[in-house]
């Protein structure tokens, strides 16, 4: 059964093992958060969109483990399961760029470009975090939380130093937690700054990594009767159908996932045709206000 043929393209099944057709992509998340995560829904939704007319499907594994992860791209090439992969969440010395070579998988980055000679399909993530914070200093903010992914990701890591230096040269005072993309760990970061000692150490606003967390952000202010975003303003990295339809609907930066998705397929149908790596660069964020932010009186 082909992705196509489901509402849900996210999850395929495959009656045909060894169709060379097929592109892998195995992401390591815990399957709660997957299921919820609405960005590699619209990612996959993108590739799909330019793939499946030309005979190329998605093959997806949600894994719990690196290693895990690893033995399923020995396992494909082995069986001869996919003929190219999409490599995401790009990890600090990250094992997979040599390990896809040595594999002869050929292979597309999703992140931005690195010393591997893959094609890359990239956000810049630098100057999306400057912009925003630029944006959220002239609503008069002089205090601002950062609260990120996985620190041994990439992005991770290029957002988190953007957040600091753009804060550092504006002037404001900036603080930084770590989430897992969890709307647990969303709710955690913002109790950790309120019960920071002195109430003039609050941030007046908070940019979540992704929209799971900034939606728990939400509730655990919520549930302590703190108005937002009149006390605590917040905004999410990404923009989904759950930030528009929170109560106040969250500002977030629009990506357009499913755009990028489209430039992902036709960079993979490129690789898959022999054709030179390249880093390819997709529209910049905007940031789309709402009621999770105002001006700062």
């Amino acid at each position: 059964m082909r992705a196509g043929e489901e509402k849900t393209p996210i999850v395929v099944a495959v009656n045909r093992p060894h169709d060379r057709a097929l592109i892998g992509l195995a992401l390591v998340r815990p399957a709660e958060i997957m299921g919820a995560e609405p960005y590699f829904h619209e990612l996959v939704a993108g590739v799909e969109r330019v793939t499946l007319p030309r005979g190329h499907a998605m093959l997806l594994r949600v894994l719990s483990s690196r290693e895990d992860e690893s033995e399923t791209y020995r396992r494909w090439a082995e069986e001869g399961q996919v003929g190219a992969v999409l490599l995401a969440d790009l990890r600090v010395d990250d094992e997979r760029l040599g390990l896809v070579e040595e594999l002869g998988l050929p292979a597309v980055v999703i992140g931005p470009p690195g010393p591997a000679r893959l094609t890359s399909v990239w956000t810049d993530d630098d100057e999306v975090m400057k912009t925003t914070v630029r944006q959220l200093a002239a609503m008069g903010h002089e205090a601002m939380l950062h609260v990120g992914g996985p620190s041994d990701l990439m992005h991770s890591r290029r957002r988190r130093r953007a957040f600091v230096e753009e804060c550092e040269r504006l002037d404001v005072r900036s603080s930084c937690a770590t989430g897992d993309y969890s709307r647990a760990s969303g709710v955690a970061a913002i109790e950790t700054a309120l019960d920071a000692p002195g109430e003039e150490e609050r941030p007046s606003v908070v940019v979540f990594d992704s929209d799971l967390m900034a939606l728990g952000g939400l509730g655990a202010l919520q549930a302590r009767q703190i108005p937002v975003p009149h006390s605590v303003a917040l905004v999410s990295w990404e923009d989904s159908a759950i930030c528009q339809l929170a109560d106040p609907p969250l500002t977030a930066l629009a990506h357009n996932a499913r755009a990028v998705g489209r430039m992902v397929g036709e960079a993979i149908l490129e690789t898959i045709a022999g054709a030179e790596p390249r880093a390819l660069r997709t529209a910049q964020a905007r940031l789309v206000e709402r009621g999770t932010t105002s001006r700062v009186a």
